[in-house]
This record gives C-alpha cells, structure tokens and sequence, in this order.
C-alpha cells in the first residue's frame, strides 16, 4: 500500500511475512529504537501483553511524563495519544491507529465550551482528561475518574465550576462532595449501557459476588455497586481480596489484568442493554481501544508512523492543566 492511501485510512495495515512473532518483533524495534509501548487497561490482552506499561489515565499520564524514550507508542484513544505529546513535546509519539476515538471526547467541542464559558463568567472550568487538546486549553485543571475529588477538593467550597464533558462521573462527584457544579452533558457509550436490572439479575445468580463499578456508569448502577472507583481503584481492590467473587461494571478489558493478577477469582463483566441494531456487537467493549493490534503497533513502530502532533499555540495551553494536575497528584 502506498504512503498516501496509509494516511488515508489513518493507519498501517501492511501484512508481515508468515510465522512472524509480532510480539517478539515489537520487542526488538522498542530496544533497538528506545521505544516505549503504553497501553490502556481497556485495549485487547496481546496488546496488554506486549506493553512496557499498562494502567489507566492517570497513570499513562504520569509515565508519559517521565519516560526517558525516544519514542512513545501509545496504545489506547486519540486524546491520550495528544497527553503524551503534550507532556513530552520533543518525543515521537505514534498512535498505532489513528481512527481510534472517544465518545467523551466528541461530545465536547472546544468551540461549544468556549461558548459556554462565556455564558457563565465567573466559573472554573475542570475537564476530564477525556477531552481533546483544544478543550483542555480552555480548562483551568483536568482531572481523571482516579483523582477527580482529590482535585475538587482542593477549590474552596463555594468556588462555581463547570465540569465536563461526563455528566455521570461529575454528578457522582457532586454527590460525595455536596458541591453545585454544572455538568456538561456528554456520556461513555461504553458505561452508559450498563443497568441496573442486569446487576440485580447478576446478583440473584451469585448473591455473594461484590459488584465493582466505574463513576461513569448512571447514578443508579452506582448505588447498588460495593465499590466505585477508576480502573485502577476496583483493580486494586480486587488484588487486595482475592477471596470474593465479582460483578464488574466498566469495560471488559480490565478483566484481563484482574485475571492475571488475581487467577483464581471469578470475575463477571455486566452485559450491556443492547438496542436495536447492536445484535451480536459486544457493547461492554469500547470499539476505539480495540482498533489498537499488535500488528498496527510493529506497522507503527517500523514505519515511526502515524505520529501525534499537537498545534504549538494550543499544546502552550492545554499542557497547564495537565501539569496542575500531576502537582496535585
């Protein structure tokens, strides 16, 4: 395939000669390049497996900032892709498919919160880190699921914020914290799906499973839940009490590192309410972690293509945010 038609769909789909051990080939090309593969907790296992790093946003965001690698290929959606960029501008950071979006961060235009801004002066604006670049130049601080109300927290209780674009994750927020923020609505298609009558018929079937759920499922699903917290809080949990059973209520992908971690415990994903035309779609998976494989990250890596760039004017802006937000912690 030719150059151009490869920018034309985004990413590289070139095939390898038979009997080629991608993974032993990612390997090789992350050594001899000094490369580092990071991916998210949600992508498919191979591609966990062939990581240097795997964890949730935070975490990615974290080593991203720090990695010493010439380049970094990260294995998850756009908007984490743009992170790594902006917290290390001067590194190659290739995205393994370029197409691999965010419902979160579409329902969040930069130009519809600049909007909203002016209509309410006066107001602090938090974003999730699942926005684009744009939208966090507008933001005065982002926060991921794992640290959202150690960052609320540190605002003055009568301080007027916008938080977007998870209507789900900040009205948890506001319930735990007793704040007022206006919510952007926007919504995971993922964690949206989830319900509260597939837990209660989950729980009859095993009344002594604990259900772990992820802040953005509904309101409801998080009130019947034993523990909500990010990725990495219910895989921590889990870890720590190997001994129980588990209704998990987030994207599949993380039963990968849960059954690793923990091998001799059960764990159940929550099956999504399927609607009309999704028939045999596995809609507890997110389709945009998927589209990274191990073939697109070896295509990547040889070819140092697709690559992340981020505007210098907007990258200026965006990246405070992030920092602020890796100061708190």
């Amino acid at each position: 395939m030719l150059k151009n038609e490869w920018i034309s769909q985004g990413f590289i789909d070139e095939p390898v000669a038979e009997g080629t051990d991608l993974h032993s080939e990612i390997r090789r090309m992350c050594e001899e390049k000094q490369a580092v593969v990071l991916a998210h907790y949600y992508t498919d296992g191979s591609v966990q497996h062939v990581a240097d790093f795997i964890g949730d946003s935070l975490a990615l965001a974290r080593q991203a900032a720090k990695t010493d690698a010439c380049i970094i290929v990260m294995c998850g959606v756009h908007f984490m892709a743009e992170t790594c960029k902006l917290l290390s501008p001067d590194k190659l950071v290739l995205c393994p498919d370029l197409n691999a979006g965010c419902s979160l961060a579409d329902s969040c235009k930069a130009e519809d919160l600049k909007k909203y801004k002016e209509e309410h002066p006066g107001y602090k604006v938090v974003s999730y880190v699942n926005t684009t670049a744009a939208v966090k130049a507008l933001t005065d601080i982002v926060v991921t699921s794992g640290n959202a109300r150690k960052v609320i927290d540190t605002f003055p209780q009568d301080e007027k914020i916008i938080f977007g674009p998870d209507y789900n994750l900040g009205s948890y927020i506001n319930s735990i914290t007793g704040r007022q923020m206006l919510l952007w609505n926007g919504g995971c298609h993922v964690h949206e799906r989830f319900s509260v009558e597939a837990i209660v018929k989950m729980k009859a079937e095993h009344p002594q499973a604990l259900v772990l759920a992820h802040p953005e499922c509904k309101g409801p699903v998080l009130k019947v839940a034993d523990v909500v917290g990010s990725t990495a809080v219910l895989l921590k949990y889990a870890v720590e009490h190997p001994n129980n059973e588990y209704i998990v209520a987030t994207e599949a992908g993380i039963l990968h590192e849960m059954q690793r971690q923990c091998p001799q415990t059960v764990f159940l994903p929550v099956p999504p309410e399927v609607s009309e035309g999704t028939i045999g779609c596995h809609c507890n998976e997110c389709q945009y972690m998927k589209m990274n494989s191990l073939l697109k990250i070896y295509n990547c890596l040889k070819y140092e293509w697709p690559s992340v760039e981020v505007d210098a004017d907007i990258a200026a802006d965006a990246v405070k945010p992030i920092e602020r937000m890796l100061e708190i912690g």
